[in-house]
């Protein structure tokens, strides 16, 4: 997949056309935004001990959620 032309950005550019700055669809700058805060969430976690699933589906019946 190619994430540029799924985002369709827009570049301003100085004089020399060096790009200076993107405008992006308001869609896919907050779907980007939100993609970040998920991977920010997930370093902030990973030295936090993990469970297995079948520990985890025991835990949500003794617990009455499935």
């Amino acid at each position: 997949m190619d994430i540029l032309n799924e985002i369709n950005p827009e570049y301003i550019t100085d004089k020399k056309g060096k790009k200076k700055s993107v405008i992006l669809p308001i869609e896919k700058f907050e779907e980007l935004i939100e993609d970040i805060e998920d991977l920010a969430a997930m370093a902030e976690r990973r030295e936090e001990p993990t469970i297995s699933h079948d520990e985890v589906i025991k835990y949500l019946k003794g617990n009455g959620l499935i």
